[in-house]
């Protein structure tokens, strides 16, 4: 549909340039004909108002210029989530002396898959060519997003001809997936019966081992302060120990289209993932993060936030592009996997593939468990099936139909 709307106004401009040439070829016709005052003022008249057009078609709008300001620019350290919006503060400037009536700003705002959204307002600059405009964005979905050009348009102040300028400013962001506070997870409990023997608690003790100096922190206790560093830095330095060891815990994330309903289903899988990444953050735990799609991407467990943060990139671009058995992949990709790790299925699908898929785990040493994502309701007696066959031979299992459901599904009580 845009592309027709272009080539017909491409038609209207094209006609109404030669509309006015016609015009100003026939006053010229006129003149050296017909002479006379009457004529040569009209000839003139209409040839100041050609050299007009002429000027706002070569110069003005053709050179406009701008910047571009987003409201996540201004809030420091808050990253955006999806269902966030965005604010946009977009400033032009059109060289020149002529008048212009008003500029239409055309802004196309494109997603890492493809979609795109278009933003489009007039806007009355002011004496000097200048405007601005401020637009909100929709509630934005887990990506990245991008703009493209600008494009603004005009008309002379007789609304003849239109006159388009062009003009591309960088502003690129991307949109976490959504995550859910969670505070207890009952498969890394000891006394839990599902814990096993290779589990151990979350809670991390300190040992006595130093392992670096950090910034001090309100509520340090004075043995904690690193009095040869704070002299040298000039600032309060408090030491960091070491933390007692817990075993490597690795997500591995069902990214195959097939085994999916809807894109929300996928979405809740990725919110999972992200919000269980955040919650190793929070405890000190060692977590590492596997996609199985098209291709098998893995990020070894690791508990520096440089790292985790390379894990958060990736889930915002990961997509459903996968096909076919994902136990193959596994079998080729997952030799890297640490050896005693705990492997985390998060998945919709369930029965006799995944079972073979626990299976493999296992006999690679592995803690095996399962969190069944499923936004249908309609299989609430299939998905208890399934948890309960997993919970009788020992492996710990969930069933999740909504984000907010994943925290009393994990044992750590509702939100």
């Amino acid at each position: 549909m845009a592309a027709p709307l272009k080539t017909i106004r491409s038609i209207l401009r094209n006609l109404r340039f030669w509309i006015v040439l016609a015009v100003w070829a026939s006053s010229l016709l006129f003149v050296l004909f017909q002479g006379g005052k009457t004529s040569l003022m009209l000839f003139v008249m209409i040839s100041v108002l050609a050299l007009y057009l002429i000027a706002g078609g070569l110069g003005g709008i053709r050179r406009v210029h701008g910047s571009r300001s987003l409201s996540l620019e201004q809030e420091q350290g808050e990253a955006l989530q999806a269902g966030d919006q965005v604010k946009v503060n977009l400033n032009f400037a059109v060289p020149g002396f002529l008048p212009m009536p008003y500029v239409i700003i055309r802004e196309v705002m494109k997603r890492h898959n493809g979609e795109t959204w278009s933003f489009e307002e007039s806007v009355i600059p002011d004496f000097r060519g200048s405007g601005e405009l401020m637009f909100q964005t929709p509630p934005l979905e887990r990506g990245r997003y991008f703009f493209t050009e600008t494009e603004c348009v005009t008309e002379d102040i007789f609304g003849f001809i239109e006159h388009k300028g062009i003009f591309h400013v960088p502003g690129q962001f991307r949109v976490f997936p959504r995550t859910v506070s969670i505070s207890d997870w009952r498969m890394m409990d000891k006394n839990s019966r599902l814990a096993g023997p290779q589990r151990a608690a979350v809670s991390r003790r300190e040992t006595t081992q130093i392992n670096g100096v950090r910034d001090y922190v309100y509520g340090d206790r004075i043995s904690r302060i690193h009095w040869n560093a704070t002299a040298k830095t000039g600032s309060w330095k408090s030491k960091e120990f070491e933390y007692d060891s817990v075993p490597k815990i690795m997500l591995v994330l069902d990214a195959t289209s097939a085994h999916y309903g809807s894109d929300a289903e996928f979405e809740l899988a990725v919110s999972t993932a992200a919000s269980l990444l955040n919650y190793a953050s929070k405890k000190r735990l060692c977590m590492g993060l596997a996609t199985v799609g098209e291709e098998f991407k893995m990020f070894a467990p690791s508990e520096h936030y440089s790292d985790r943060q390379r894990m958060m990139h990736h889930l915002v671009d990961v997509t459903a592009n996968g096909y076919g058995n994902i136990l193959p992949k596994l079998e080729k990709g997952g030799r890297f996997i640490p050896s005693g790790s705990m492997f985390v299925l998060i998945s919709p699908q369930s029965g006799k593939k995944v079972l073979e898929l626990l299976r493999w785990a296992d006999t690679r040493g592995f803690t095996t468990s399962h969190i069944m994502v499923s936004s249908s309701e309609r299989e609430s007696s299939t998905k208890q099936g399934w948890v309960s066959m997993l919970t009788a031979r020992g492996t710990f299992g969930c069933s999740v139909s909504s984000l907010h459901d994943l925290p009393a599904a994990l044992g750590g009580g509702t939100i």
